[in-house]
């Protein structure tokens, strides 16, 4: 009896939170989401199935969401098994020419084709492609001693926007094509920022390892301007591996996004917690 009591208030729970849902989800009726997707989302095929469970429940919902991913493990992983060295500047990987094919192999390969297949196992319609494809991402070489490391110059968004109006969702993986044909490892975050730009998406969703942006009594900030995140950063409070990914929202913001969230994208179901929840999750970062 006990048991089926709490099946019967966790049903009222879940009808209250789907109604609650409602306003949220016309607000966003149509809207392009960007979305970047790190190596914690792709840690299990657990982590894996509930973020594409989530992909598929936006786009059923009439929002049009873009895979933007990273793969920086599976990388280095697959450069200790062949025994190609490798380094890091200030955190990004030098990518020499052997290194960026291994990247190209496996970000293009093994992670994209993971990713469409979980969220096409759900019932979406995922295609998968790189930057290169149709000179989606047209870089320069990056400053630095970086090597084969791209600068977005340009994106030609118009393959991403005929996958969406035909019902497809595109997984990118962050590639660039030079201007001479060669070939760029970029950044995925820079990538994501990039092409949401290119897109004029309503959000740009930066799924970290930490919860958001903190002040300096370590609590996260919720909503911030432009102004706010350059005094912050001006003043100190944004410091290290926070610092890029805020750059990148205002990067972003500038190109045209309405509004950049660093969030935590290990928390479960933390996308849908952002759009369709009065409390939302992470840092929403606006011009």
């Amino acid at each position: 009896m006990e048991k089926s009591q709490a099946m019967k208030r966790d049903s009222i729970s879940t009808a209250r939170m789907l109604s609650e849902a409602l306003p949220h989800i016309q607000r966003h009726d149509g809207s392009i989401i960007v979305i970047k997707l790190g190596g914690h989302a792709m840690s299990s095929d657990e982590a894996m199935q509930s973020f594409a469970r989530d992909i598929v429940l936006m786009h059923q919902c009439n929002l049009k969401p873009v895979i933007v991913h990273g793969g920086g493990p599976m990388i280095n992983a697959m450069l200790e098994k062949l025994e190609i060295p490798t380094e890091f500047k200030d955190g990004k990987r030098i990518s020499t020419p052997e290194t960026v094919e291994v990247v190209e192999m496996v970000l293009s390969g093994k992670v994209n084709k993971t990713i469409v297949q979980a969220i096409n196992g759900q019932g979406g319609k995922a295609v998968g492609l790189s930057g290169k494809d149709a000179d989606l991402l047209i870089c320069k070489q990056a400053d630095g001693g970086l090597g084969m490391v791209g600068d977005p110059i340009a994106v030609n968004a118009e393959v991403v926007h005929s996958l969406i109006e035909n019902g497809f969702i595109p997984v990118i993986a962050p590639l660039g094509a030079g201007e001479q044909g060669e070939t760029f490892n970029v950044n995925g975050d820079t990538a994501a920022g990039a092409i949401a730009g290119g897109l004029q998406a309503d959000r740009l969703l930066l799924l970290t390892d930490v919860e958001g942006v903190k002040d300096g009594e370590g609590d996260v900030l919720t909503n911030l301007s432009a102004d706010q995140v350059n005094t912050m950063t001006d003043s100190g409070v944004i410091a290290g591996g926070m610092i890029p990914k805020t750059q990148t929202a205002l990067d972003a913001i500038n190109s045209g996004v309405r509004a950049v969230v660093i969030m935590d994208g290990r928390a479960p179901n933390a996308c849908l917690l952002e759009l369709f929840t009065d409390h939302g999750a992470g840092s929403m970062i606006r011009a």
